[in-house]
């Protein structure tokens, strides 16, 4: 996956926003407010933080060795740190962005779910 796939893929999701809390070189997704997935574009390996099921990043991790792991910066248990543009095939990277963008929205007020569900 590439940096310019990655982004546009997680501005895909419904409400999602790019912004530059930390630096302009550290790309963070957002839904209503709360972050997905975070990563330095132009770094290389190009790698992106994701949340994830605290048994499902353990999972991952186990069979991912190296390419997937604790969430670098992140709470450990929630966040895992994926290597986007190495051995994972992309549709795993898609699937976990998706996840991420998932595990957020379950987690905002009900009124924010509604809103996101009107065309």
């Amino acid at each position: 996956m590439t940096p310019q796939e990655l982004r546009a893929f997680c501005l895909s999701f419904n409400a999602a926003v790019e912004d530059f809390p930390f630096s302009p070189e550290i790309s963070v997704f957002k839904v209503r407010g709360k972050l997905f997935a975070l990563s330095h574009l132009d770094a290389r390996p190009l790698k992106v933080n994701l949340k994830c099921d605290p048994d499902e990043a353990v999972r991952l991790r186990g069979e991912h060795e190296g390419l997937i792991v604790p969430g670098w910066h992140m709470n450990k248990r929630h966040w895992n740190t994926v290597t986007a543009d190495g051995d994972l095939p992309d549709q795993l990277v898609r699937e976990l962005v998706e996840d991420s963008y998932d595990l957020v929205v379950a987690g905002l007020p009900r009124a924010d779910r509604l809103r996101l569900d009107r065309p």
